[in-house]
């Protein structure tokens, strides 16, 4: 198999918030939407990040249509977790996990968006094998 993109989709109710909140505060931006869905993009995540709106006819399978982003954490790794950290402190976005840092030297803080999408930003401080 040879993959040639990868995206998150990601349902939600208000769509441009969603959007607004991750081109704003990560440095996305919009590569296509329509109405109930953008997709975006970001030049160092390899990754779009894809919303669409809660009930929108085209998704599929018809099961999912209702079916809101719950339970999902997207995760993004930088290279300094705390000056990431001051920098959305310093712009008002309410921090909902605190920085932590696990045994295995995961550091991580997270927040939430407009429409509760759980975002996480780590730094690895030292691998697994160095926790011991």
């Amino acid at each position: 198999m040879h993959i040639t993109a990868t995206a998150i989709s990601l349902n939600v109710e208000d769509v441009p918030a969603s959007a607004e909140f991750v081109k704003q505060h990560f440095g996305f931006h919009e590569q296509m939407s329509a109405d109930g869905f953008v997709s975006l993009a970001h030049d160092g995540a390899g990754v779009n990040l894809i919303f669409l709106r809660t009930g929108l006819a085209s998704l599929q399978p018809d099961s999912l249509r209702s079916q809101r982003a719950e339970g999902v954490l997207v995760a993004f790794v930088v290279d300094d977790i705390d000056a990431e950290y001051a920098r959305l402190t310093e712009a008002g976005v309410a921090i909902t996990t605190p920085i932590q840092t696990e045994p295995w030297g995961e550091r991580f803080f997270q927040v939430a968006d407009p429409n509760g999408v759980i975002l996480q930003l780590v730094q690895w401080v030292h691998g697994p094998e160095a926790a011991g």
